[in-house]
């Protein structure tokens, strides 16, 4: 019989985050005269910024978190859709769609606080969690205990890239990229991946020691009549089973 072909919804977070950020720029572009990404997912940045943080707006908060939605044309998105998709999967396959839901989020949060605080422009994409995956996915697989000499050279190479090169565009922010790769590789240390976790579930309910129920003299007798007159049996039959087993021999 043979297997029928379907199609699989594999990443769930990955892959519903990619299609809204291109849905965005979509709706920016063609329906909205470009209005929607910087009223809502544009992140502002510090006091010398033309568009500066209000910390009485209440939308400034939001865009702490929504600015990786948002990106500046189709070749900005397709650049972070790249690695995304590439990663993404790979990296919610590991750990999960809850966990990968919650790194996007303390990514983008640590990205938008630094941009507020620190940075004289506006910042925008999801750059920032393409480059946290691309150093997650470098050291997924060491040992917790260990600094292998790969990962290093990997963190100075893409440090340097990014002080090398500077930012190319008024709302990218290599200090945001910088802080991405930082949150990945935090993540890669920390976070638990799936089978880790669902083993040690087991493992504590496998240790798990059965309740005791309080039984009276009477009953712990009758409980100690009916095993021995069970063993007997077992015993019986096992012998019965012995002589028929020789018999057909």
């Amino acid at each position: 019989m043979k297997k029928r072909f379907h199609i699989t919804y594999n990443a769930p977070v990955t892959l519903t985050f990619s299609i809204l950020c291109a849905l965005i720029l979509v709706l920016n572009q063609f329906a909205l005269d470009r209005h929607l990404i910087p009223a809502i997912f544009t992140c502002p940045g510090n006091r010398n910024c033309p568009f500066p943080f209000e910390w009485n707006k209440g939308i400034n908060y939001i865009r702490l978190f929504t600015h990786i939605f948002g990106h500046s044309d189709w070749n900005h998105l397709l650049n972070n859709l790249a690695f995304i998709l590439l990663l993404g999967p790979i990296m919610e396959e590991r750990y999960g769609s809850a966990m990968m839901t919650l790194m996007l989020t303390v990514t983008a949060f640590v990205t938008g606080i630094i941009n507020v605080c620190f940075i004289p422009h506006a910042l925008l994409g999801a750059s920032g969690i393409s480059f946290m995956l691309i150093i997650l996915t470098s050291i997924s697989t060491i040992d917790r205990n260990e600094l292998p000499v790969s990962f290093i050279f990997i963190l100075a190479i893409y440090i340097g890239r990014e002080l090398y090169n500077g930012p190319t565009n008024a709302n990218i922010s290599t200090v945001a990229h910088i802080a991405g790769g930082l949150c990945g590789s935090m993540f890669g240390f920390f976070a638990v991946p799936k089978t880790r976790r669902a083993s040690a579930t087991k493992t504590s309910t496998s240790t798990a020691k059965p309740k005791r129920t309080s039984r009276s003299p009477q009953e712990e007798k009758k409980v100690s009549a009916q095993d021995k007159t069970e063993k007997t049996d077992r015993n019986q039959n096992d012998d019965d089973a012995t002589i028929i087993g020789t018999i057909e021999l």
